[in-house]
């Protein structure tokens, strides 16, 4: 067999593998090490093996990871998202609709913190849906709307799978940071635009709430100080250039813990909780990295990446035919892993195609990201909607995946916008570090 050959079947048994629930740190590094066997001898495969662990994990840039997994657990626990959603319930709860709303919008500003898609998405449902449904919102509203506003969690700023993409890639977090703002804000503004619409047409959906008197929507907008605080201290230091995107994880983890001490909510149990999920999901970010780092010399050595790109430079396509056909790869693939999984496997011999073809790497991450999310929120998979579903009581996972497909026309028309106005993403990044 030739080695594109061999190349193409390791990763169909990759996914194979993930598909019958192995780690996928596990699976990447048994196909990339029976893969360089093959290709390259037992004693190649051995070298790899023992080198190519010790080489990934010792990238400066990797301190990144735990800090910044520490800020968002640290946040969670110090209840950050419990006051940011109460703040935006009393603002926007008495609108029609506004309930709904508030929940896209404490989605987003918990993002700015948290970093992961899935634990924003089960606050977020312990938070808002019991609120919803007990002023008569209708369970797929309810539902539709935490599951969607949940995938920002990994759009908005840190987010952990733009600290991978940067890693794999060797590009700047600052500015695949700065790229995610506008497109997040974006995403609150077309999710909410979407609840308007749905309201409109079936208002029964979402009756009126009473409208909380001045004092108390002024009092409930105070508690958000320590998020406001929290993300202007990490991102105006990274942005400032004030501090390196590692030492304003630091700064962060740091903030969050007094944060939560200032507000009495910091228990040593809640402290110590926070640090062993903090060891536990970095641990397992480095075993992916360890993983990836073999299957990549395993592709690499069947010259996987060099022949895709001469393959797609002999069919004379155009680059935006290409990109399309990637990223209907992306979202066909989004429907079975999830987005960290993507990135993670796809990364290594997408990446060269994409600097071939020219375009910009801080824009593509961000598209990476967004096409990413849709595989959160669609089924067979679907993580933030079994998430959901798990987190309400007596909701079915049929409830909530109806309740996501208004979304995803927001999704889809703001993916249109970033790609053919891809200043939506470069603007901020070029302002700020250029």
């Amino acid at each position: 067999m030739s080695p594109l050959t061999v190349g193409a079947i390791g990763f169909l048994i990759m996914l194979t593998l993930k598909g019958l629930r192995s780690p996928i740190g596990v699976g990447l590094a048994v196909v990339g090490f029976f893969g360089v066997w093959y290709l390259k001898g037992f004693d190649t495969a051995l070298f790899v093996l023992g080198s190519a662990p010790v080489e990934s994990l010792s990238r400066f840039t990797l301190a990144v990871f735990p800090l910044f997994i520490l800020m968002g657990i640290l946040a969670l626990k110090a209840g950050l998202a419990d006051g940011l959603y109460n703040a935006a319930n009393a603002m926007l709860g008495h609108w029609r609709g506004g309930l709904a709303i508030a929940s896209v919008v404490g989605c987003g500003g918990f993002a700015a913190v948290n970093g992961s898609s899935l634990s924003t998405a089960a606050t977020m449902a312990k938070l808002a849906v019991p609120q919803m449904t007990r002023f008569g919102y209708d369970i797929r509203l309810a539902t539709g709307s935490v599951a969607a506003g949940g995938t920002l969690g990994i759009m908005i700023p840190p987010s952990l799978g733009m600290i991978i993409y940067a890693v794999l890639t060797e590009t700047s977090v600052g500015k695949l940071f700065a790229a995610g703002i506008l497109p997040g804000i974006l995403a609150v503004i077309l999710y909410s635009i979407v609840i308007s619409v749905w309201i409109r047409l079936r208002p029964e959906m979402a009756p009126r709430t009473p409208k909380l008197p001045l004092a108390e929507r002024l009092q409930a907008f105070t508690q958000v100080w320590g998020l406001a605080v929290l993300f202007g201290l990490v991102m105006g230091g990274i942005f400032a250039g004030i501090f390196s995107p590692t030492e304003g994880g630091a700064v962060g983890a740091f903030g969050a813990l007094i944060i939560g001490i200032i507000t009495r909510k910091m228990t040593w149990k809640l402290f110590v909780e926070s640090v062993r999920e903090s060891v536990d999901l970095t641990a397992t970010v480095m075993l992916i990295l360890v993983g990836v780092s073999i299957f990549e010399f395993f592709i690499t050595s069947a010259q996987f990446p060099q022949e895709m790109s001469e393959f797609i430079e002999s069919l004379n396509a155009p680059a935006g035919v290409v990109i399309a056909g990637i990223i209907l790869f992306l979202i066909v693939l989004g429907g079975f892993m999830e987005v960290i999984a993507i990135i993670f496997i796809t990364t290594p011999f997408i990446f060269p195609i994409i600097v071939d073809l020219g375009f910009d790497p801080i824009w593509w991450g961000i598209i990476m990201i967004m096409v990413g999310e849709f595989g959160v929120v669609t089924p067979p998979v679907g993580m933030n909607v079994f998430i959901v579903a798990k987190m309400v009581p007596n909701c079915s996972i049929a409830d909530v995946f109806k309740g996501i497909l208004p979304f995803l026309i927001g999704d889809v028309v703001r993916l249109l916008l970033v790609i053919f106005i891809p200043g939506i993403a470069l603007w901020l990044p070029n302002l700020l570090f250029d």
